[in-house]
């Protein structure tokens, strides 16, 4: 659950970046906002990914039980 929320925390700092990259005419912020989105939304779905994995691993655990 950390990753899925600090990969929301990276997109939102990503976007105020390019926000205030377009604001001021600096390509570079704007560039580096939009890179931070991306690898904040990597790091989302890495999360969601790992909590359904750990979901899984748990339901089988659950069945194999008698």
């Amino acid at each position: 659950m950390a990753d899925k929320a600090k990969g929301k925390m990276e997109q939102a700092k990503g976007k105020a970046k390019e926000a205030a990259g377009k604001a001021t005419g600096n390509e570079r912020m704007k560039a580096e906002g939009k890179a931070d989105q991306v690898k904040g939304k990597t790091r989302e779905v890495a999360g969601k990914a790992e909590e359904q994995a750990r979901g899984v691993a748990d339901s089988l655990r659950g069945r194999r039980r008698p």
